[in-house]
């Protein structure tokens, strides 16, 4: 009966994480439904897009592409980056600056790390759980943990299932029958994942729902209007990240990030 056991653990992980989902699923549409009747519906800023899209690191990334372009910081390909003018234009670019320090010159991966972790970048992300538009860090569950859960509950039940098969049985159970019922946690996962796919639940850490109709928006603008301009192409760094960099100089400053220095 040892396979019963197994069974067991299947609908404990399946149903946990299925519970959780739902939960978070549930807490999300309630902060959805809060922030339209609250009228949130506004344009975002670069600097609002990009933390939406990949949080903190994600604004320090937007903050030193767009000084770069403006030739007051410096992106070597080495992967360090110099200050060139010492007057941030606003207190993002102030954070950056002072991540790099009095020596002017400093490693790309330390000044992001730094620089996503100021007090601006935190001001920042108040505002947007304030208006309904990121998910809070202290939320238990949020949707994206919640799918990456019961992902992984999926694999979990089949590998339970495999072992209940592959073990000699004693009580005359037809395999047939011992699959269904571990068919049954395996199906309970996967059409949670359905739901939440056909209901639009994405796995984004940052945005709320409202959040991301607004990034839709904002990308669907940046669209029709080409990446001819730099608003453009700063918006196209803020929703995708550094891979949305053509310029091989300035990719190659950030690809190299983390590799170590050579003399």
């Amino acid at each position: 009966m040892f396979w019963v056991l197994l069974l067991v653990l299947a609908w404990a992980f399946t149903g946990l994480a299925c519970t959780r989902l739902c939960l978070a699923a549930m807490r999300t549409a309630a902060a959805d439904r809060e922030a339209a009747a609250a009228g949130h519906e506004r344009d975002l800023t670069l600097y609002e897009a990009a933390f939406l899209s990949g949080g903190p690191a994600r604004v320090a990334d937007l903050t030193m592409v767009s000084m770069a372009r403006q030739r007051r910081l410096l992106l070597a390909h080495t992967g360090w980056a110099t200050v060139v003018d010492p007057l941030g234009h606003d207190e993002m670019e102030q954070s950056v600056i002072g991540a790099i320090g009095p020596e002017g010159q400093s490693r790309i991966a330390p000044v992001r790390t730094a620089a996503a972790g100021t007090e601006a970048v935190r001001r920042l992300a108040d505002g947007l759980v304030r208006a309904g538009l990121a998910i809070p860090d202290d939320t238990p569950v949020t949707v994206a943990a919640g799918l990456r859960q019961v992902r992984a509950a999926a694999p979990v039940v089949l590998a339970l299932g495999a072992t209940a098969l592959l073990m000699p049985t004693e009580t005359g159970m037809p395999r047939s029958l011992m699959a269904l019922w571990f068919a049954l946690p395996l199906g309970l996962a996967l059409s949670c994942l359905a739901i939440a796919r056909i209901e639009g639940h994405s796995a984004t850490r940052w945005a709320s729902p409202a959040g991301q109709r607004l990034l839709g928006a904002l990308n669907r603008r940046r669209a029709r209007g080409g990446s001819r301009d730099e608003r453009s192409f700063l918006t196209s760094v803020a929703i995708r990240g550094i891979r949305a960099i053509g310029e091989p100089e300035l990719r190659a400053a950030f690809t190299h990030r983390d590799q170590p220095w050579r003399e």
